[in-house]
């Protein structure tokens, strides 16, 4: 969520790392940032120029940020060279995403790069969210649909950050999502017809919250980082479990439709390149059927081969000159007849 803090977060979380002498592998995808703060392995801005294609495309700066990301994307398998190539040196692998929602979550960049990494590497997917902001429980509905929207979008183990611990506990937040009874109190002080939106909406994410890892931390301080990294881990234990065998099912599944569709289409091709087979064609009458009465000729219907071309141009050129020799044969009789003077 943009302002949530979640670059600030990223370089707490790259500190933490290199203090504990497991330096991680660093991308950032947000090409309209002006400053990265800690050290990134990759940097979308060394490849994409975000302004010049604002300008080249006549874009706003959302759709500047989506079509940088797109084009960045195409050329996302090099990033997983780079990523294979180090993960011997690298537990962990962190990418830092633009902070407006729809543009990586609904694009095909978000895609595609969500769905590569998830079918190599154990991914889990960090929502980071300002709690200071969530404290009105119309606000923190909103920030709870943005979750749903992005786990149900991804499919891979999920993780809410509820950021800036230091100006406010995240305990409220905890308590509305296990005590239902809790947060509806907290509606009943709004009056709007917003909070009766919420409420009913409520209802729907009541089992939501059940599985949900929730973490509070301070991009700050530092407080919380400890927590974080045992959700993670216990992320990427039902990445292993419960995700990857459906990710290996999927590229099975995918590979045996290509392989399916490899081989219809040879088999197609070997039963055109056949002779063909005889078709029997009616109303063919011959140059020698002096009564006009209809002839049954059986035609070869293939495709041919690479003498066809002169083999017909000979057929033509034989009954041109047939055609002409027939022609002054009926002239000369003419002539010898008198008809012609």
């Amino acid at each position: 969520m943009a302002g949530s803090g979640k670059t600030t977060f990223v370089q707490r979380l790259t500190g933490h790392l290199h203090a504990k002498k497991t330096p991680p592998y660093v991308i950032n995808l947000d090409p309209a940032v002006h400053e990265v703060n800690f050290p990134v392995n990759i940097d979308i801005r060394d490849t994409v120029n975000y302004k010049e294609i604002m300008k080249q495309y006549g874009l706003g700066p959302n759709g500047g940020i989506m079509t940088s990301l797109n084009l960045f994307s195409t050329k996302f398998d090099q990033v997983m060279q780079f990523v294979e190539k180090n993960s011997t040196d690298s537990k962990y692998v962190i990418l830092d995403t633009p902070g407006q929602i729809e543009v990586f979550t609904w694009s095909a960049s978000g895609t595609i790069i969500s769905e590569t990494l998830g079918s190599t590497f154990p991914t889990v997917i960090v929502y980071v969210m300002d709690t200071a902001r969530s404290v009105n429980p119309v606000t923190f509905m909103s920030n709870m649909l943005y979750a749903c929207s992005i786990l149900y979008k991804f499919k891979l183990p999920f993780i809410v950050v509820m950021n800036k611990t230091d100006i406010i506990s995240n305990d409220f937040a905890v308590e509305w999502m296990q005590d239902f009874e809790a947060f509806q109190d907290a509606l009943a002080q709004e009056t709007s017809y917003t909070s009766n939106l919420t409420r009913s909406m409520s209802l729907v994410l009541d089992e939501f919250y059940q599985n949900m890892r929730c973490v509070g931390v301070s991009a700050v301080t530092g407080e919380g980082m400890t927590e974080f990294f045992k959700a993670v881990s216990e992320a990427v234990t039902e990445y292993e479990t419960e995700y990857k065998p459906e990710y290996e099912k999927l590229r099975k599944e995918r590979l045996l439709k290509e392989d399916k569709a490899k081989e219809e289409k040879l088999s197609k091709l070997k039963s055109e390149a056949g002779s063909g087979t005889s078709v029997t064609m009616e109303g063919i009458i011959s140059g020698d059927d002096t009564n006009g009465s209809a002839k049954e000729q059986e035609v070869a219907i293939g495709l041919g081969d690479e003498n066809d071309d002169e083999l017909e141009k000979d057929d033509v050129e034989g009954r041109e000159e047939i055609i002409e020799e027939e022609s002054f044969n009926r002239f000369k009789s003419k002539s010898s007849e008198g008809v012609i003077k």
